[in-house]
């Protein structure tokens, strides 16, 4: 069956800074930029919380990591256990697989082996890696990236990890360039679809793609000024995944203005039917 599950994205503004990874083409190098936020519930306090409020699973963003010492991962590792939940999936969210600057190519891949290393010492069953930022049109660069995909699930099977993917950024931004890359990347290589990133009226179509071999569906909707969703949309969405026979995480995505666990209430209301 389908259970519930929530990413760190959707309480964003409640567990400390964001430490974002960045390209210096200059220096030829990564850096990262720390953007403040405030915190009110560090990672490993947050396996205990999502559990009480319901959720089985959790999806933590590479930016929310304060540390990625052997130390640290094993703690974090500890809270899950304790929680009783799953940590599902570390979702990298930098590094372009399709990118034309080898130097830049060759230390993406190494910071993504890096974050698969870290990914298992936490327990993480997968990690999301960014297909690339080359037209969804370029058939060399779905070539390139399913090339990259494979070699990295196979560091990563050696890790007890599964590499995943996403339908995000321009790569992967229609349903075609996702089954293309698919097929090439063979079953090693899973994805997310998220219910956002696909383009409407095409998009429910899409949805049919990608869900098949999707591992996690990110529960995503259209919000107003208030956080409100758009819940016709909504339901929309759901009815599709239901239609295909997804079993797997439906994880709660929420961005919006208030307050995050309320924010995140009002759509797991609405999803709860579903699973």
């Amino acid at each position: 069956m389908s259970y519930l599950s929530v990413s760190t994205w959707s309480l964003h503004r409640l567990l400390g800074p964001l430490r974002w990874t960045e390209w210096d083409a200059e220096q030829k190098a990564h850096r990262t930029r720390e953007q403040e936020q405030p915190q009110v519930l560090t990672l490993l306090e947050l396996p205990q919380e999502a559990a009480r409020r319901g959720y089985r699973a959790v999806e933590i963003c590479h930016f929310h990591f304060p540390s990625t010492e052997p130390d640290y991962l094993h703690r974090l590792r500890s809270a899950f256990t304790s929680a009783g939940i799953s940590f599902d999936t570390l979702l990298l969210d930098y590094g372009n697989l399709t990118t034309e600057d080898e130097t830049r190519k060759e230390a993406d891949l190494s910071l993504m082996r890096s974050w698969i290393d870290a990914a298992s010492e936490a327990g993480a069953k997968q990690i999301r890696i960014v297909a690339g930022e080359a037209q969804p049109t370029d058939e060399q660069a779905i070539r390139q990236s399913a090339e990259a995909l494979r070699a990295l699930a196979d560091y990563a099977a050696e890790r007890n990890v599964r590499v995943i993917t996403e339908n995000f950024k321009s790569l992967t931004s229609t349903g075609e360039s996702c089954a293309k890359l698919l097929q090439q990347a063979g079953d090693r290589v899973g994805i997310i679809t998220d219910f956002g990133n696909f383009k409407s009226p095409s998009k429910y179509d899409e949805f049919l793609v990608t869900l098949p071999h999707s591992v996690s569906v990110h529960a995503k909707a259209h919000y107003d000024e208030a956080g409100l969703p758009d819940t016709e949309e909504y339901v929309r969405c759901l009815e599709t995944v239901r239609t295909s026979g997804y079993n797997g995480a439906v994880v709660l995505i929420y961005d919006g203005p208030g307050d995050m666990w309320e924010g995140l209430d009002r759509i797991g209301r609405i999803v709860k039917p579903y699973l």
